[in-house]
């Protein structure tokens, strides 16, 4: 820390992704088809952030959401903004992550992603909204766990 050793670097042990659904009819008790959205890169070090500027996406505010974190040690290639439509045969589908995001009304919110990857192994991904007045943050454990749970 104090820049007189050895940094020792490691990195995300996988990519990881974002569900983003395909825009389509809404068909009663049918998942929507997701694209997976690359938002951290494989091997993306700790207190490195990454800016999805040129996506914008509608956030939905005032109700419940549910994001879809996706990941892969297979796509290591992949940088941030990358969209893929087929990705079942080489991306995960992780545990959603469920909350409300606070925001005036139940409503849709333009907004662009930027992503980080903390100290401790968090990976916080940040929406923006286009007018830059509103923000709002979720965060993933990306840690691999050990065996001994």
């Amino acid at each position: 820390r104090r820049g007189k050793g050895v940094r020792i670097r490691g990195g995300t042990a996988r990519a990881y992704y974002i569900g983003v659904e395909t825009a389509m009819p809404a068909v009663p008790g049918v998942r929507p088809p997701i694209k997976a959205l690359c938002v951290a890169p494989f091997g993306m070090e700790e207190g490195t952030e990454a800016d999805i500027p040129s996506l914008e996406f509608g956030l939905v505010v005032g109700e419940p959401v549910e994001f879809r974190f996706l990941g892969s040690t297979l796509r290591r290639q992949d940088a941030p903004g990358t969209l893929l439509e087929e990705w079942e045969q080489e991306i995960d589908e992780l545990a959603p992550v469920a909350t409300k995001l606070e925001g005036q009304g139940n409503r849709v919110v333009p907004v662009h992603l930027h992503t980080k990857v903390t100290e401790v192994g968090q990976l916080e991904l940040w929406c923006f909204s286009r007018d830059g007045k509103e923000r709002w943050k979720l965060e993933f454990n990306v840690r691999e766990r050990g065996d001994e749970e």
